[in-house]
């Protein structure tokens, strides 16, 4: 056994669990401890700078530099009181993860004497380094300025001894070269396309939000473990390891007691969580050994998505303090579940209704059957652009495999209001309804509650699911940002529902009535979505040949699927919603082909080297064993008995030269393989490149590695296996 395997197994038995103890015995003594909320600004703040604050929020209304400099000081003061050295502007780059500069509260004053400040003009804007981030040719290395701009929406917080202030991040030209960004725009664009539909049915709603319950899951890995094991620390999942006798065939795991280790880690998480006002509420046992997951209560998409991008940073950070390391990669081992981060999605409004649950009579059934076949029809139209949103390295391991969605988006309701909806299409007619007609439709849709009260299990193959009074996009990986598929999502719902209320308009405007617009609009989208609608198994060979069908895509090459960020229809959202303008849209389709791209180099570059420099050698060094051992055997016995006895010693040196031999061959080619497309200058040909010319050479060295695994002396062998890996806690 190689010394840093060894090393690695015998640091585990010195692990215990840590003594996690809350600040106080009642959780409300320290939520949100560390967030400069609303509570927090009546007391720190003067009323007009409070006032400035929510006008903002509210009504959308620029804050004078007066109160920002009131709000500043104010900020300071009370993060000081929790022994605050330093700020920083906190943004969301395109990276996977986010940016942050520390700046102390250091200044001279007028007499030249070190004082402590903090300006309104810091906390609104601040010019870190834009050409040092991802940004799809949008900004030149020699053209450095960028701007973060405080998001007001978004509560400031303190970690450790630095004030967070939440920000968008744009380049010097305006153009968005963040997650948040465009984010904001979209909320922005499905609030207005929402409220526009509800006024239809209720002059009161004045503001739809969109809100969001994210689900994350992650695998923990004890961290000497995960030292040893290169491709983890520098790929994020194994790029090689022969199947554990045992992983999550008993199913045992799920949901089971939480290992004491793993319990300290998830309390102090819970409690860093609670003190930044993160609303951690779930936490348990998932699929796979060693797989875990953390979900919260829903939120304001914007304050979720933040609140997500905290969560696994806080994770990153308290995984090590319990000596483990957290991994966040959709596939972090081969054979077993993946991880994902399921969006669970709602609309609510102005006045407390959630538009996705039915509510006590028709009419508000109306509007939330309303919404409901307009989100069949977004999902339908948009299935290349939800495809495209949620694609990359890590994802394509996942999807289709292992309890995770296919890549054949479809929406799963459940039977009985798939036959709710077949029957108001048959109901509904594109002349004039009878008395007769309204009654027996407004009968059906009462009858929604008590549908929906017992026929709301889920498919857990579905990428879109109703789950009662939400939808949940569960084909979103765990290392992703939410806002990625939460801009799409909602973007194109607000073009949907934008889409709807021309349709109307336009019959109300030809002397159709109102029910009578909205009635015909319904059938005509609940018809033309149908394909969309599947309740059966999404894994299985007929639903591909169904899909197909239907019309409905199935794209498992990442670079195709991105391609689709660039389509008439996404162009429609994305552009025509003023989401992202022409520049930003390419950009953002470059940044995607390049990362890509460089994850497969990583991976390709990582394995080749443990491939050539630690696998090969060991095979040969118990090759080398077996020779010794076979000269042995021929000077002791008679050749009769000899080549009896060394049969399977002989068979087992041919196949490790063989193994070796075809290890060494496919690193070679892939090495090529990768240089020819190293060559490429055109992003989206690199990435088609390393999709199809390089990617494939990581699965082909993997079946050899795995081989020899198996064949090799375990006492030899120089990586942690998946036996050890996985159920180490």
């Amino acid at each position: 056994m190689s010394k840093m395997r060894f090393f690695a197994l015998q640091e585990l038995t010195n692990r215990t669990a840590l003594e996690i103890t809350p600040p106080s015995n009642k959780l409300s003594d320290y939520y949100g401890s560390h967030v400069f909320d609303q509570k927090k600004m009546q007391e720190y703040l003067p009323k007009e700078a409070l006032k400035a604050i929510n006008d903002a929020i509210e009504r959308g209304l620029p804050i004078s530099r007066e109160m920002a400099d009131l709000i500043a000081n104010g900020m300071k003061s009370w993060a000081k009181s929790l022994n605050v050295t330093h700020y920083t502007h906190w943004f969301q780059p395109l990276t996977d993860g986010t940016a942050e500069k520390h700046d102390g509260f250091i200044e001279f004053s007028d007499t030249n004497e070190v004082i402590e400040r903090f300006s309104g003009k810091l906390l609104i804007q601040q010019e870190p380094d834009a050409s040092s981030f991802p940004n799809g040719g949008i900004r030149n290395t020699f053209e450095a300025r960028g701007y973060t701009a405080w998001d007001v929406s978004s509560p400031a917080f303190v970690v450790d001894t630095t004030l967070c202030i939440p920000t968008i991040f744009i380049s010097y030209t305006g153009d968005a070269l963040d997650y948040k960004t465009p984010l904001l725009k979209a909320l922005a664009a499905v609030d207005k396309a929402a409220t526009d539909v509800c006024q239809l049915f209720d002059k009161n709603i004045t503001r739809v939000y969109s809100n969001l319950g994210w689900e994350q899951e992650y695998f923990l890995v004890d961290l000497d473990l995960y030292n040893a094991r290169p491709d983890l620390c520098l790929s994020g999942r194994t790029l090689m390891g022969h199947s554990s006798a045992k992983d999550q065939q008993l199913e045992d795991h799920y949901f089971g007691s939480i290992p004491p280790r793993v319990t300290a880690f998830m309390k102090e998480l819970e409690i860093e969580c609670h003190k930044l006002g993160i609303p951690a509420k779930t936490r348990h046992n998932e699929v796979a050994p060693n797989q875990f997951e953390l979900a919260p209560i829903f939120e304001n998409t914007n304050l979720a998505n933040d609140h997500n991008q905290l969560v696994m940073d806080l994770m990153k950070r308290i995984a090590r303090k319990h000596h483990f390391a957290v991994l966040f990669h959709e596939k972090p081992f081969s054979g077993v579940n993946g991880s994902g981060k399921h969006n669970n999605w709602s609309l609510c409004t102005s006045t407390g209704v959630n538009l996705f649950a039915p509510g006590k009579n028709p009419k508000s059934n109306m509007l939330f059957l309303t919404f409901l076949v307009n989100v069949l029809m977004m999902v339908y139209k948009n299935q290349n652009l939800l495809r495209a949103s949620i694609a990359s390295a890590g994802n394509s391991h996942r999807l289709g495999a292992n309890e995770a969605p296919p890549s054949i988006l479809s929406i799963f309701l459940g039977s009985h209001l798939s036959y709710m909806l077949d029957e108001i299409a048959k109901q509904v007619g594109n002349t004039k309804m009878t008395p007769e007609e309204k009654t027996t439709l407004k009968l059906g849709i009462g009858r929604i509650p008590e549908i929906l009260l017992d026929n709301t299990d889920r498919n857990r193959t579905s990428p879109f699911a109703f789950t009662g009074n939400r939808f949940e996009f569960r084909a979103a990986g765990s290392s992703s940002n939410c806002a990625a598929a939460m801009i799409v999502i909602n973007a194109a719902m607000a073009n949907q529902l934008n889409e709807f209320k021309a349709s109307v308009d336009k019959l109300m405007e030809e002397g159709v009535g109102k029910d009578e617009a909205i009635f015909r609009i319904l059938k005509e989208t609940i018809i033309a979505s149908e394909p969309i609608r599947f309740e059966g198994d999404g894994y299985s060979e007929e639903w591909k040949e169904e899909a197909a069908r239907r019309g409905l895509s199935n794209i498992s090459h990442v670079p195709e699927a991105l391609m689709h960020y660039t389509d008439a229809q996404s162009r429609a959202v994305l552009i025509g919603e003023h989401i992202f303008n022409e520049s930003e849209l390419v950009s953002r389709l470059e940044v995607e082909f390049e990362k890509y791209t460089k994850k497969v180099q990583i991976e390709s570059r990582v394995l080749g080297d443990l491939a050539i420099n630690h696998i090969v050698p060991i095979a040969v060094s118990y090759q080398n064993r077996l020779l010794e051992n076979l000269r042995g055997l021929k000077e002791i016995f008679p050749a009769e008995e000899y080549e009896t006895l060394s049969a399977d010693r002989k068979d087992l040196v041919r196949e490790i030269s063989r193994r070796v031999t075809a290890i060494k061959t496919l690193v070679h080619d892939m090495t090529e393989a990768r240089k020819v497309a190293n060559q490429l200058e055109h992003h989206q040909e690199k990435a088609y490149a390393y999709e199809e010319q390089v990617r494939p050479y990581l699965d082909m060295i993997r079946d050899h590695i795995d081989h020899l695994e198996m064949e090799v002396d375990d006492e030899i062998w120089p990586l942690p296996k998946y036996r050890e890996l996985l159920f180490n806690k």
